[in-house]
């Protein structure tokens, strides 16, 4: 019996550590996965927005022609939008770009026939239903991004990530004021 438990002991010390670190290690896979994943969903969503700007900005020239600061930002933004290579800068081009839309649309505010345009109102929309799917998809992100980074801060993933070298992820924000893109609710008494 003392022999069973002395095995049986033995066995945990050896074993318990070992599971616990293999255990820990796949779940820190799973999790830089899972980030990845969800990147690769919000760029779908932001190739989506890229592909509207064309149209909508030569809506917008076609109305506000006098305005070509605001229409050359934005085109000069996805361009760099579209050239970033590495995630920091991708995100970096990514906020100016919705810095230069939101700066466009409230340009288009001062144009009366140009929000009355059916084609503008249904462009607008499109690229406000596509910056809705962009947050949700940022949302999933970021929140994988934040169990993945506790996870190899913790003990033990703080010592497998510093022998496999793995670094912290950086969320991921857009820095877009959503209030110049969403339609403002109409309340009519």
């Amino acid at each position: 019996m003392l022999i069973t438990i002395l095995l049986v002991a033995l066995l945990l010390v050896v074993v318990g550590p070992i599971w616990l670190t293999w255990s820990s290690y796949n779940r820190i896979m799973a999790l830089d996965s899972r980030c990845d994943t969800a990147f690769a969903d919000i760029d779908v969503h932001l190739k989506h927005r890229h592909n509207l700007l064309p149209n909508l900005i030569e809506t917008v020239r076609g109305f506000a022609r006098h305005e070509t600061d605001a229409i050359d930002k934005v085109t000069q933004a996805r361009a760099a939008a579209l050239k970033a290579s590495s995630p920091a800068m991708r995100l970096e081009a990514e906020q100016q770009l919705g810095q230069s839309i939101n700066t466009m649309l409230s340009v288009a505010e001062a144009y009366p026939e140009l929000k009355a345009s059916g084609h503008f109102r249904d462009l607008a929309a499109q690229l406000a239903d596509t910056e809705n799917r962009v947050t949700a998809s940022r949302r999933f992100y970021n929140l994988a991004v934040e169990e993945y980074n506790t996870s190899i801060r913790q003990f033990p993933g703080s010592q497998i990530a510093q022998r496999r070298r793995l670094s912290t992820r950086r969320p991921f924000d857009l820095g877009i004021e959503r209030v110049l893109i969403d339609e403002p609710v109409a309340a009519n008494f």
